[in-house]
């Protein structure tokens, strides 16, 4: 039986572990590279904090931090934008998770949008990719206003931010139940970097947070469990994916991101996997680092 994704996403700070995060392999790089990524310094970025992007009749009021980085050279130029989603087993964490990822997407040229969504057992599936789906348009209706290109709108997640990211991105535009009624192709990001995802849920036999996020066991509903797993709504015109996950992670196994990236290359899609070796789940963030430069690099790479 495969381990469960029974227990919240944790942070523990081993020192050991420092000594393994340089251990990484990345399959099916792209040739071409941009290698404009963040400085070594990363500069102050305007941060405009707690701004809230749900409107007033949505169920539950959702927050994110804006940060606007100022163009590198033509202060009229359309930049690139990023949606970013933390983890946290559908039932908690906060956007603060993925405050450095933040900064350094930002100090690559990139607005990003650090987004809250609503959590199990309070707000189950399929809710929190309403709140995803929510924030993407959110982003594309004040393109204009951010000198965002809205061609150029990638999405990023990590654990279970990293599953709602991947689904609402292969069914924007799609006659999938989940791009109804907040979805659309519009909505259909230009690439994703999805981080420790939990990509089927069918190979959850058990664990109180899938359970608690899709409202019972996989014994009893089997199309609910298929119908929230991104591999199975992977198809020809999806976005290009960049995975990464650590080759020790137990609560979410590697398997999850190597059988989604081959999925999608057999569909036909630019998949790329960036293996951090010696790595757990939350170690995989806690040092992303490398990954997390990798992700930049593959975002230029489509985006620019």
């Amino acid at each position: 039986m495969p381990p469960s994704y029974r227990t919240p996403l944790v942070l523990p700070m081993l020192s050991a572990l420092i000594l393994l995060v340089g251990c990484a392999q990345h399959v099916n790089k792209g040739e071409a590279e941009n290698t404009s990524g963040p400085p070594a310094t990363l500069p102050a970025v305007p941060v405009e904090e707690a701004m809230q992007f749900s409107p007033e009749d949505w169920p539950q009021a959702l927050f994110a931090d804006l940060y606007r980085p100022e163009p590198a050279d033509d202060p009229d130029a359309l930049m690139p934008a990023l949606l970013l989603v933390h983890g946290g087993g559908w039932e908690g964490r906060s956007r603060n998770d993925m405050n450095r990822t933040a900064r350094l997407f930002s100090a690559a040229g990139y607005v990003v949008m650090n987004i809250d969504y609503r959590f199990a057992p309070r707000h189950p599936y399929p809710e929190p990719v309403r709140d995803i789906q929510l924030a993407m348009r959110w982003l594309q209706d004040h393109a204009d206003d951010l000198s965002i290109d809205s061609d150029r709108i990638g999405m990023m997640g990590f654990s279970s931010g990293a599953h709602l990211v991947s689904l609402a991105a292969l069914v924007a535009g799609t006659d999938s139940v989940l791009d109804t009624p907040h979805g659309g192709s519009e909505l259909r990001p230009a690439a994703v970097v999805a981080g420790g995802t939990p990509s089927d849920l069918r190979k959850f036999s058990e664990g109180r947070l899938v359970e608690q996020f899709l409202g019972g066991t996989l014994e009893q509903m089997p199309e609910r469990y298929a119908e929230a797993s991104p591999v199975v709504h992977v198809h020809g015109n999806a976005p290009p994916f960049f995975h990464f996950h650590g080759t020790w992670d137990r609560l979410v196994p590697p398997d999850h991101s190597a059988d989604f990236h081959h999925d999608l290359q057999q569909a036909g899609v630019h998949s790329e996997l960036y293996r951090m070796r010696l790595r757990g789940h939350a170690t995989s963030l806690v040092f992303s680092g490398d990954a997390t430069r990798a992700a930049i690099d593959f975002m230029n790479r489509q985006l620019y």
